[in-house]
């Protein structure tokens, strides 16, 4: 097996899991918000078959790792009702950036479980291969939870960082910014197959971040032939 298709392997479930965390956390700020649509529609739960779609779930991420060598995707969106919001404003700004805290906050606890899984490999050396290969599934999830963070706060219609833009314009260009979202798909499949100068530029601060966490765990990385 080629340490490409490895890759793919061991991070596959790691990006399915960051993906679902990503949907559940906006389904669940809705509803601390006075939305239960999530909720009603059995969207609000942590089982990964009720937010997985073919396109954005399986191929485009696939496609994207044998190309790129990033992985991106997306589940399917968890259905919120803003109008139910006890706070219309306030609750689409939280509700849109939960995602994206979620990710931010699972790539930073990586950090520290990758330390203390070297630490339990040196005391327990008959399990550091087994115990390597989760360090490099978490390794992989700082990188993948970074990249979906750092991707869904561009400002493009209907990614996440869009429902916070919006607050912060005239009611009229709001309004007018929202109707991008039509074409919001099409744009990011250009985005992806044509615009990599933009995308890199854009995703410069998940990449910084990554190495930052990586100069952290590097010291307690276990070497065994997963990790060399």
């Amino acid at each position: 097996m080629t340490p490409k298709a490895i890759q793919l392997l061991l991070g596959a479930p790691v990006l399915l899991f960051a993906m679902v965390a990503h949907e559940y956390a906006h389904g669940y700020a809705a509803h601390k918000q006075g939305d239960d649509t999530a909720k009603q529609l059995g969207r609000l739960s942590w089982n990964p078959l009720r937010h997985i779609d073919p396109w954005m779930t399986i191929i485009l991420p696939t496609v994207m790792f044998y190309t790129t060598g990033m992985a991106l995707g997306g589940a399917k969106p968890v259905p919120v009702d803003p109008s139910s919001y006890r706070n219309y404003r306030r609750g689409d700004i939280i509700v849109s950036l939960a995602g994206i805290a979620t990710n931010l906050a699972i790539a930073a606890l990586l950090v520290p479980a990758i330390i203390a899984l070297g630490y339990l490999g040196r005391v327990m050396p008959a399990a550091s291969e087994t115990i390597s290969l989760v360090q490099l599934m978490f390794r992989l999830g700082i990188f993948i939870n970074l990249l979906l963070a750092v991707f869904n706060l561009m400002p493009l219609p209907p990614l996440d960082g869009s429902h916070v833009v919006k607050h912060f314009l005239p009611p009229r260009w709001a309004w007018k910014y929202q109707q991008i979202a039509r074409f919001g798909v099409l744009i990011l499949i250009l985005l992806l197959m044509f615009g990599g100068p933009v995308l890199r530029t854009w995703m410069a601060p998940a990449v910084w971040l990554d190495r930052l966490a990586m100069d952290l765990v590097t010291p307690y990385i276990l070497l065994t032939p997963w990790t060399t």
